[in-house]
This record gives C-alpha cells, sequence and structure tokens, in this order.
C-alpha cells in the first residue's frame, strides 16, 4: 500500500476533457506527494490521447488507470456522470477513501496525507473534506510541487484553517468540486452527482446538498494545499450560458430555489437572459436583443 495508512485504501479520481499540459503537471506532482495515492483514476472524456499523457508523464510509484467516457451530447461534458464513474471504479478496485481533484489542480506534497489524518480523526462523523485552493496567477512559471508553497494564497470565499486543524462546517452552499475527499461508504450514503447536470455548473452544489440531507457537513482541512493552473475563463462565463441556465432549472426543480445568483444576475445585467416572476423561470432573450 502507497500510502502508508493501515485503515484506508486511497484512491485520487480525475476527469479530463483536453487540458493535457495541466494533467502532466498534476500527475508529475505526486512523485513528491509524502501519502501516495493507491490508485489514481483518470477519466478521460472523448479524449483517446489521455493514455499517451498518463504513460508519459506517471511517476513510476503512482499506479494510474485511464477510463473512457464517451460524450452522449455533442459539445456537453458529461461531468456529473465522469464523477461517477471514477469513483464506481475507485470503489471496485478497493478505495475506501475517494479524493477528487480537479485535473487543474497540482496537489500539494501533503494534500493526501492532510486528508487521511482528517479522516482517521473523525471516525464517526458523516463529513466530506474539502482542501484551500490557490489560484495561480496568468503569469506563474513556477509548477513544481515543491515550490508552489511559496504562491500560498487561498480562495478567500472559503475557511482556511490552520495546518493540522479542521474547521466543521454545515454552509453546505461553500462545497466546491475542484478538491474534495469523502469516504467510499459515504459517497454511496449520498448517491453521487445527479446526472441530470449536463455541462458546467450546479451539480457540485446539488452534491452538497443531498448531502446535507444525509445529514453530512463540510470540514476543512487546513494545509491539504492545492494549486489551481490558469486558464482564461470569462466572468461571467457567457460560455457555458446554455449549461448553465439548463442546470439551474434542474437544480430550481430539486430543490425549490435557484443556484448560482451571482451567475444568473450578472446574465441578466448582460441583458442574456431576464427572470419571469410569473413563472418564477429564467429565460434567454430573444435573438434580436442578443444582436445588438
Amino acid at each position: 500500500m502507497t500510502t502508508g495508512s493501515a485503515e484506508e485504501t486511497v484512491a485520487v479520481i480525475t476527469i479530463v476533457s483536453g487540458r493535457h499540459l495541466h494533467l502532466r503537471r498534476q500527475l508529475e506532482a505526486f512523485e513528491h506527494s509524502t501519502a501516495r495515492p493507491d490508485v489514481h483514476i483518470v477519466v478521460a472524456i472523448d479524449d483517446p490521447d489521455i493514455d499517451g499523457v498518463v504513460a508519459d508523464s506517471a511517476p513510476a510509484a503512482h499506479p494510474t488507470r485511464v477510463v473512457h467516457l464517451e460524450k452522449v451530447e455533442s459539445g456537453t461534458l458529461p461531468l456529473a456522470d465522469a464523477r461517477n464513474t471514477g469513483a464506481q471504479a475507485a470503489i471496485h478496485a478497493g478505495a475506501t477513501l475517494l479524493v477528487f481533484l480537479d485535473v487543474d489542480c497540482i496537489p500539494g506534497p501533503d494534500l493526501v496525507q492532510r486528508y487521511l489524518r482528517s479522516c482517521a480523526a473523525t471516525p464517526e462523523l458523516r463529513l466530506l473534506y474539502c482542501g484551500p485552493v490557490t489560484y495561480l496567477p496568468r503569469d506563474q512559471e513556477v509548477f513544481d510541487a515543491r515550490e508552489l508553497h511559496h504562491f500560498t494564497d487561498p480562495h478567500p470565499a472559503r475557511p482556511v484553517p490552520g495546518p493540522c486543524q479542521t474547521q466543521l462546517s454545515s454552509e453546505m452552499t461553500l462545497f466546491w468540486s475542484l478538491s474534495f475527499a469523502v469516504r467510499s461508504i459515504d459517497w454511496l450514503r449520498i448517491g453521487g452527482f445527479h446526472i441530470g447536470y449536463r455541462g458546467y455548473g450546479g451539480e457540485d452544489t446539488d452534491f452538497a446538498m443531498c448531502a446535507a440531507r444525509n445529514g453530512f457537513r463540510i470540514a476543512w482541512v487546513g494545509a491539504a494545499h492545492a494549486y489551481h493552473q490558469h486558464h482564461a475563463v470569462s466572468d461571467p462565463p457567457v460560455e457555458h450560458l446554455e449549461d448553465i441556465l439548463r442546470n439551474a432549472r434542474v437544480f430550481h426543480r430539486r430543490w425549490d430555489r435557484w443556484p448560482m445568483e451571482g451567475w444568473l444576475n450578472a446574465f441578466a445585467r448582460q441583458d442574456l437572459i431576464t427572470y419571469d416572476e410569473t413563472v418564477d423561470d429564467w429565460r434567454r432573450t430573444t435573438v434580436e436583443r442578443l444582436s445588438r
């Protein structure tokens, strides 16, 4: 067992479509991990070249398995289905602790170890374990996992406990899927990600709501650092407007409230969508207004 833990078998799960350089950096970083996973499941979404990326980049002592998943709908990434597929493969491989890591994230050397320790310290609690994430700037040129601690600047919208500290919270809407861990038995209790979500947005908040309904809280794990590599994104993410609007409606039907309100309101300010109070729904504006 590569983790050095007699209690847990750890799987890291990464879903990917493109972003080959980001995946290479992530895989290479695990060479310096203080507690390596027993298996790394890489779910390739319509991307046959991922096999070559993994073969070239994964450290020799880092057991990595690629699982391929085809897109059912052109142009839309099945993020929820991909995470579920990765978890299923990890559990089938004997994993008792699942660590989900976004392909854009480089793990700090202690990420797996911190998740393991926090999990071991809270054996009877139902928890989603989340670590701090630093968003690296556009001009970042250092990607060596051993040096990234010099740039640590966790996102201010999430709690950041000190090293060796774990902070419990019931603010489930703060959950994010960039970097989190969950026991396999708890994953099964929650039921995974709802596959009614297709593409970008909403599925992680829905997962947290399902967890809360089953008595879970978030454990913010100090020093389980991940470093998010820069990539171009709009603010608000207009390139994902259709996905966000569709997924917001799915969430509203399930939970009777609107998610991603910051983005929805920003789209409305840009005259891309409008809220119809009579039917309690967000709608696209007309083609004529969009083309102005």
